[in-house]
Parts: structure tokens; C-alpha cells; sequence
């Protein structure tokens, strides 16, 4: 019978999603994690054993301390993670390990002199992560909601907006930012325990980059892009949600824009299902558009159209396994939980995107978003 990999980790689980998933807590510092079979270890310092005690379920805890003294009395005189590392090993009859792709250069050359035998794994280094537990599911819906909380927000403060000189919206009687906006959605988050970083209100043509983030004033009769993706402080898992708005009147090209985009993420849900394959699903969306005379390319040196994936796989990353775009691999199976996104982009009309968070079933994908659609507010 082929012996179990011994998997090893050092990084801190705040930053890094593999290893909270692997001990639950969240652990500002570097820490080592590794498994031989069934056991699971991780070495924690004093400042934190006590608490990994608590918390980090189903891991034996060994003291780095201890391994600390008896580096010193070899002669060691700082023994850091990179000195104790190998001896943790070592101790316990591990000569191979496989380790993430992007794992520190240093410390697999420094368990490499300790003939330690290391290799790097490409993909996801825990695959289970891909497929959702009911569990998990729970936790990437509590803060969906924290999302819709925040979009609530941003939809009420542009409901109540005056149309100022030049188009500028009024909002308390000053003109209402993108900045001003985005921290009206960050603050209501934040009284959610959730965490907003770079949230996107983004109008007019700043919308035509998907990942500008917005600034300046905002303005009436023109599409206002807000994509909200808050992390959980209890959890570490993500929502994601986009809405395009048009605070007064629309005109008919951007109705016809909205309304396309609006009818590609349809698709995009009556595709997704167990076993179908992610490109299938992509594809099937850019059809619609260039049926409907939205083509993709670049114009005057800037790209416009329909130039990102239509969806992306949600949980302690905010982009993860699977990709559902171009040039994407593999099919959808059962559990996995992903964004459904697509948008249009051209620069002079503005950008529609429109992003719902759903779970991939046998049947019907189940939707986890519930905040509602509106063009004009």
C-alpha cells in the first residue's frame, strides 16, 4: 500500500487560505503545519499555544519553545521556524514532504541540507477545497450578506441624492464621491464583523476598467458599477456581489446593455450544472453577446467587450478553483461554489456587470444571492 504524502506548511493563516483551512484559527505569524497519515501537528509559539489548544481542531500542538532550548544547546544562537523546522522533522521520521508551489525558496533548500526530500505541488494543494460542505456554505452566506448589507447601503444613499449642476450627484449637500459612497458600504460591513478591501464604485467610463476602483464625483443618467467582496473577521470566507445603477434615467443603449448582460447571466445559470464544463458555460455566454452586436476586441488601444471570465470558484479566497472563462479547464461538480458575472464594457457608454453567487447541483444551480436587479434607481 502506497504510503500517505506528508504535507507541510509554514505560513500564517491570516494571509495565507491553505492554512486556515487546514487549522481553522487564524494565526498572524508564520507557523509550520504537516500530517504524517491521520495526525495532524502543528509547532506554535508560547503566544499562541494556548489558544491553538482551543481552537485549532484536531491538531496535536507541539511547542516550539521546547525545540527553541534544544537548538540552543547545540549551539544554535537564535533558532528561528527555518532552524526548527528540520528538527520537528526529523524527530518525527519524515525524510519527504510535499509542499505549495509558491513555498518559501529558503526553507526547502534549508530541509534539502538536511536531506529532507521536497516537492512542490502545482494545482490546489488541498483539493477538497474546491467542493463546499453545507457547513462551509453556511459560512460563505453569512457573508454574502454582509455584501448585500453594504449594496443596501449604497442603494438607499443614491436614493436619496439631489441631480446637481453638470449631472453631479448631491448627496447631504455635498457631491457624493465614489470614496465618499465606498465608505458608507466598507462602514456598514465593518458593523458586520465583516472586512471590505477594495471595494469598487466605479461610473461612466472609470466602469470600463473592471478592477478600477472608482474615484471622484459620481453622476446621474450614467451606469455606476459596485462590486462589494467583504471576508468574514469570524470565518475568513468571501462574498461577492456587482450591481450596475443609474441613479435617474438610462438611456436606450444602456438599457439595451444592461438588459444583455442581464439575459447572459441566465445562461449562465441554465448551463451550470454537475459535469458540464466550465468553458461550455463561458462560451455559451459570449455567443449571446456577439449575437446581440457586442463584439470583443481592443479599440483605440483599450480593450472593450466582454473580456473576463464569466465566474470564478468563492470561498477563503475571493478568486479560487474553478475558472469559468476563455480558456478554462476541467468540469463543474457538485458543491463547488462560484461567482456568476458577466459585463459588457465600452468606453464613452460605460460598463454592466452583474455577479450572483451560486452552488453547482445535478440540477438547477442553487443561488445564494438574494438582492434584487434594478437598472434605475
Amino acid at each position: 500500500m502506497k504510503k500517505p504524502k506528508t504535507l507541510l506548511l509554514v505560513a500564517a493563516s491570516e494571509q495565507d487560505a491553505n492554512m486556515l483551512y487546514a487549522v481553522g484559527m487564524f494565526v498572524p505569524d508564520p507557523f509550520i503545519y504537516f500530517n504524517i497519515g491521520n495526525r495532524r501537528y502543528i509547532v506554535m509559539s508560547d503566544l499562541e499555544i494556548d489558544r491553538a489548544r482551543k481552537q485549532a481542531r484536531g491538531c496535536h500542538i507541539l511547542p516550539l519553545s521546547s525545540y527553541q532550548k534544544k537548538l540552543r544547546r547545540d549551539g544554535v544562537k537564535t533558532p528561528g521556524v527555518a532552524e526548527v523546522l528540520p528538527r520537528v522533522l526529523r524527530q518525527k521520521g519524515v525524510r519527504r514532504v510535499t509542499v505549495p508551489f509558491d513555498f518559501p525558496h529558503g526553507l526547502a533548500v534549508q530541509l534539502q541540507r538536511n536531506r529532507i526530500s521536497v516537492s512542490p505541488k502545482k494545482g490546489n494543494f488541498f483539493p477538497e477545497r474546491e467542493q463546499k460542505s453545507a457547513d462551509e456554505v453556511r459560512k460563505l452566506s453569512a457573508a454574502l450578506a454582509m455584501a448585500e448589507v453594504g449594496m443596501a447601503e449604497a442603494m438607499q444613499a443614491l436614493r436619496s441624492t439631489k441631480i446637481g449642476k453638470d449631472c453631479r450627484l448631491i448627496y447631504r449637500n455635498a457631491p457624493l464621491t465614489s470614496e465618499k459612497l465606498r465608505a458608507i458600504i466598507d462602514t456598514a460591513i465593518v458593523q458586520m464583523n465583516g472586512r471590505a478591501n477594495h471595494t469598487i464604485v466605479a461610473g461612466g467610463n472609470q466602469a470600463c476598467d473592471p478592477h478600477e476602483s472608482g474615484y471622484g464625483p459620481l453622476r446621474a443618467n450614467e451606469p455606476i458599477i459596485i462590486d462589494i467582496f467583504p471576508r468574514s473577521q469570524k470565518t475568513g470566507y468571501f462574498g461577492d456581489i456587482t450591481r450596475t445603477v443609474v441613479r435617474g434615467r438610462a438611456s436606450e443603449a444602456i438599457r439595451k446593455l444592461y438588459a444583455t448582460v442581464l439575459k447572459g447571466q441566465q445562461i449562465a445559470f441554465d448551463k451550470m450544472r454537475t459535469g458540464v464544463a466550465t468553458v461550455k458555460v463561458h462560451e455559451a455566454v459570449q455567443e449571446l453577446f456577439v449575437r446581440e452586436g457586442y463584439k470583443t476586441g481592443k479599440r483605440d488601444g483599450r480593450m472593450q467587450g466582454f473580456f473576463h471570465g464569466t465566474g470564478h470558484g468563492l470561498g477563503l479566497e475571493i478568486h479560487e478553483s474553478p475558472r469559468m472563462g476563455p480558456h478554462s479547464a476541467g468540469e463543474l461538480k457538485t458543491g463547488q461554489v462560484i461567482t456568476v458575472e458577466p459585463g459588457l464594457y465600452y468606453p464613452r457608454l460605460g460598463g454592466v456587470r452583474l455577479e450572483d453567487v451560486a452552488v453547482v447541483t445535478e440540477k438547477a444551480p442553487r443561488n445564494l444571492t438574494r438582492f434584487e436587479k434594478v437598472l434605475e434607481i
